[in-house]
């Protein structure tokens, strides 16, 4: 069984915290979209509500808002997640992994929402303690 990350970025304190879970809960956000609100608790983050933000698939390939498929597709694309022109104006075809969250997903980035009532830092530990630790 593979482990799939999830990534969660706190737009208050301007931290990220990473997460892993197993693919019996991923298969809880199957279906999904990019832009989409889910409950915390399915990552064990109970009274958090988190916004889907963007992801990547196991080979890598980022998710793109408006491609309405679980699968990769070949876009020509001008800037945004997957491609980042040298000069103004050059457009270029590249491989893109759909909006839709499917089970071949690695990584799925997330935006808070709304807090619940235990901190982040107490769930995750700060980055202080684990230097400490180690």
């Amino acid at each position: 069984m593979a482990e799939i990350k999830v990534v969660i970025n706190d737009p208050q304190t301007g931290k990220s915290y990473q997460k892993v879970i197993d693919t019996k809960k991923l298969k809880q956000l199957v279906g999904l979209k990019i832009g989409e609100e889910f409950d915390g608790g399915l990552i064990d983050l109970p009274g958090y509500r988190l916004k889907i933000t963007g992801g990547s698939d196991k080979d890598g390939f980022p998710m793109r808002k408006g491609i309405h498929t679980t699968g990769r597709v070949r876009v020509l694309v001008s800037s945004g997640p997957g491609y980042k022109p040298k000069e103004k104006g050059i457009r270029r075809r590249k491989t893109i992994r759909g909006e839709i969250i499917a089970e071949d997903i690695s990584q799925i980035n997330a935006m808070i929402v709304k807090e619940g009532k235990q901190k982040l830092e107490e769930i995750f530990g700060s980055k202080e303690e684990a230097q400490q630790e180690a």
